[in-house]
């Protein structure tokens, strides 16, 4: 099957999985008490804001027909190791960009390992997943450090007028990512690199150099997340962000993104992510066992990658 039927039948699992969405929240609006309430719905916007962010990276990591693992592990990370640095008197926003600038560095790392290397991502990123992991507890002894000023609350909790700044950094980031992937000569060279490798090479477009920039941007999405997660609960604690990696990829699958690469758009992304968050925003509501919200959660993510097998099936 040619890229553009691969896309058109991509697009039609995505209207499919809007459909899907749409008939979900009917339902709650009766199962679950406020759910259709201004308020829940922020909630749930901001609930999924920060591994949103990051599934926008991934998109297009995945379009390349590439993997990152350590997505949660560098969230984790990035968080501490600025608790750190604000334990030690840094001002928050020295911290910040330090923080940034190591998340974007590691990713690079990733890309590099690929591009030069031929390592698959898939190998470096589980290895850094553990590395980081043990990093942040390195970092921070093993327990949370409750370092920062009460001003950076407003990263993770702070409201626009009504808005939480969160809600506002996801709608930001997915109108940036939806003009970066649709308007501009790097979003096409990821779509063409994902498509056909050797025929983008043979077209002028350094693959390699495409491959380094996407790892290296979702890693630093990762570290920018994590920080906020940070600001959310006002401390570096090394135990957060776990299975991050895994809602995050089962997100950007549930939008139409192909696992073999060259197909995907960030506008189903938004509804994958939207999409596990009303599920478990209503079995929350709902009072669901939170063992029974795991078991959900990974049915997710098994109808995800199932779901990416069929379609491959019929390419």
């Amino acid at each position: 099957m040619t890229s553009a039927g691969r896309g058109l039948r991509a697009l039609g699992r995505q209207r499919m999985m809007e459909i899907i969405l749409v008939v979900i929240c009917i339902w709650l609006s009766f199962k679950a008490p406020n759910f259709l309430t201004y308020e829940n719905l922020l909630n749930v916007l901001r609930s999924v804001s920060m591994q949103g962010l990051i599934a926008f990276g991934m998109t297009l990591v995945i379009i390349v027909g590439e993997i990152d693992l350590s997505v949660g592990a560098m969230a984790a990370f990035s968080g501490c190791l600025l608790a750190y640095l604000a334990e030690r008197k840094l001002p928050i926003g020295l911290g910040f960009g330090i923080t940034a600038a190591v998340g974007y560095l590691t990713g690079l790392f990733t890309g590099v390992m690929r591009a030069k290397w031929a390592v698959p991502s898939f190998i470096t990123t589980l290895a850094l997943f553990t590395g980081l992991k043990g990093g942040a507890l390195m970092v921070t002894n093993g327990f949370p450090i409750a370092s920062f000023p009460q001003s950076f609350y407003f990263l993770g909790g702070g409201y626009v007028s009504v808005v939480p700044v969160q809600a506002i950094v996801l709608l930001g980031s997915f109108a940036a990512f939806h003009v970066l992937m649709t308007r501009t000569a790097f979003g096409r060279a990821v779509y063409a690199t994902g498509g056909n490798t050797e025929a983008a090479r043979l077209s002028g477009i350094n693959v390699g150099r495409v491959r380094m920039q996407v790892l290296a941007l979702v890693a630093l999405l990762a570290s920018v997340a994590g920080m906020m997660l940070a600001a959310r609960i006002m401390s570096g604690t090394p135990t957060v962000a776990q299975g991050w990696e895994l809602d995050i990829i089962a997100a950007v699958i549930i939008g139409g993104t192909s696992l073999s690469g060259g197909v995907g758009t960030v506008w189903g992304t938004l509804v994958g992510i939207v999409f596990i968050g009303v599920i478990i925003n209503g079995m929350t509501l709902m009072d669901t066992p939170v063992y029974t919200q795991y078991v959900v959660r990974g049915l997710l993510i098994f109808a995800a990658v199932l779901l990416n097998k069929v379609q491959k099936s019929k390419e």
